[in-house]
This record gives structure tokens, sequence and C-alpha cells, in this order.
């Protein structure tokens, strides 16, 4: 099956790739990894006037949404360019507090982007804690801002993705958020942007070992490497219309399984490129370690392969 994008939202996708190739978003990553915000920051309101965050939020509150499918279309091009912070959690939050009293009190700063928001995992760690407002604590009794200053960053995988214990939970924003719909899209949004640093790892790959030379040729004419690039792309173009489909359906089962095989398809491909980078793809120093370690930590985030497989098909149905 193809998803062929109308001509709007080929534009959106032309208008992001262009913004963000002009970027540096390699620089403004490593700059967020070490806490640095203010690139970042800047980075994430020239997003917000681009429109992205608005896609997850209502029109009464300042948005554009919900529109999924555009939204899906946005998350590739931030993937494509390792665009750091809780990209996928801002989304979530515009989620959980969309049907709340407090709505309007959040919404339009997530829609425009002059606001970052995050949301406290299972584990209660958050993303980018230091760096958002409101972060957001799933409690007991509903939904709560956390109360104070979150915890020291622990380091990760991803230096770019730092996760924060959260203060104590304060005050209740909406006693029956709504976790389950809110997790539908931060897995589509994760799919999406697994799907984008796929793409960037094979776009690189392909370069590199086309200047690489070995034996007098380049390495990208041995054939068992053809071999390895054509299983990635493979893998990444079978993901592409699972995640497409799922941005029309929205059915949790779909969109469990696009994250599942957009997350794989992005990990086996940075599986790949290292091998055929060698050493240089082992150096933090090199940017491709940027795409690497996200493909690594997408491939968990908001949702791990068994729970993603356990969606698609529960243990012991059948």
């Amino acid at each position: 099956m193809r998803f062929l994008l109308d001509t709007e939202q080929q534009a959106f996708a032309r208008s992001l790739h262009a913004m963000l190739g002009a970027a540096d978003t390699a620089a403004v990553a490593r700059r967020w990894s070490r806490g640095e915000h203010a690139s970042g920051r800047a980075l994430w309101a020239r997003i917000g006037r681009a429109g992205v965050f608005a896609l997850a939020v209502p029109e009464e509150f300042g948005g554009a949404g919900p529109h999924p499918v555009e939204l899906a279309v946005a998350f590739v091009e931030l993937g494509r360019y390792a665009v750091p912070g809780p990209l996928v959690e801002t989304v979530m939050a515009a989620v959980l507090l969309g049907g709340s009293e407090t709505a309007a009190r959040f919404l339009p700063e997530l829609a425009a982007g002059t606001a970052v928001a995050t949301v406290a995992a299972p584990s209660g760690y958050a993303l980018d804690a230091d760096a958002s407002c409101p972060r957001l604590l799933p409690a007991p009794d509903g939904l709560r801002l956390s109360a104070g200053a979150p915890g020291p960053a622990r380091r990760s995988l991803d230096p770019a993705r730092r996760p924060a214990p959260l203060a104590p939970a304060g005050e209740l924003l909406t006693p029956d958020p709504p976790y389950e719909r809110a997790l539908v899209w931060a897995r589509l949004a994760t799919a999406a942007q697994a799907l984008g640093v796929g793409l960037a790892l094979l776009d690189r790959t392909v370069a590199h070992v086309g200047r690489r030379v070995q034996f007098g040729v380049p390495v990208g004419s041995f054939q068992a490497v053809k071999h390895r690039l054509a299983d990635a792309r493979t893998a990444l173009d079978f993901a592409r219309p699972l995640l497409f489909g799922a941005a029309l359906s929205m059915r949790p089962a779909d969109v469990a399984a696009a994250k599942l095989k957009a997350c794989e398809a992005a990990y086996a491909t940075a599986r790949t490129a290292l091998q055929l980078h060698g050493a240089i793809g082992y150096t933090a120093e090199y940017d491709l370690s940027l795409w690497l370690t996200k493909a690594r930590a997408l491939r968990t985030a908001w949702g791990t392969p068994e729970e993603c497989r356990d969606a698609v098909l529960p243990r012991g149905a059948g």
C-alpha cells in the first residue's frame, strides 16, 4: 500500500527540511546535551512558528489540530535532523491537557512554541525537565503539575535526551486525563521521529561508502555493502506506509505496529551504519553518533518492542 502526501503536506515537509537543514542542528544537539538550552529554545520557537506543535492542539486553544498525519510528516523531519528536546512529550502534554479546564492556561503557548512541556514516564523520570515548563506528573488521582525544581539530570545513552526525576506532585490539573489517547499520540510521534533518524543514518552511510576507498575502488561498490544498504532501505520503506496508515486510523494497535516497525528499522539501520563506518562510527565527536544513539533510545521510548507487540496481538490471543 502506498500513501502519497498531498501538495500541502509535501510543501510542509519541504519547508521544515529547508529550515532545519540550515539550522546546524548537530551543534544545537551537542549544546543541549551539555545543558545549554539557548540555541535549542531558539530552534524550538522556529519550529513552533512553523506550526508543528499546533497540529496536536485544538483550534479553540490557538492550534490547528488535531492533525496526526501532518504531525507525522513533521516528526519525520525532526528525526532526520536530530532535533533535541522533549518534542514527543510536548505533543503528549497537549493531548493530556486538551479536554481539561486548564487547557486555555497552557495550550496556546504550547501551540505557539513559546513553552516546552514534559511528562513523567512510568519510571518517574521526565525528559529534559530542566528546560521544560509545565512539567506534568501522572498521579493516582489524575494529572498534576510537578511542584518545585526537578532533580539533577541523569546521563543517557543519547546525550541529548536528559531524563531527570520530578519534584513531588503539586496542583491537580485534571482528575481524568486521557492517558491512553495521549500514549497513542506519543507513539505515533516517536515512530515518525525514528523513521526520520533511520533515513538520515542511511543517507549518511551511503555518502560515506561512496567516498571511502579500499583496493582502489569505493567501498559502496562491494556487493556485500550494497546488500546491507538495500536491507536497510527496504526496512525503512516498509515502515513508512505503516506510519501514515496508523496516522490515518489512530487505532492503538495500528500505531503500536508502526512504532515497532519504524523503531526496529531505524535500529537495524543504525547497526548497519556503525558497521560500514568502521571505527570512526564509535566516536562521540563524529556527528553520526547523534543519530546512532537516538535510534537506540527511541526504540524503547513510550513503549518497548514487547509492549508494542502486546498492543498489536495480546499474549494468549488466538
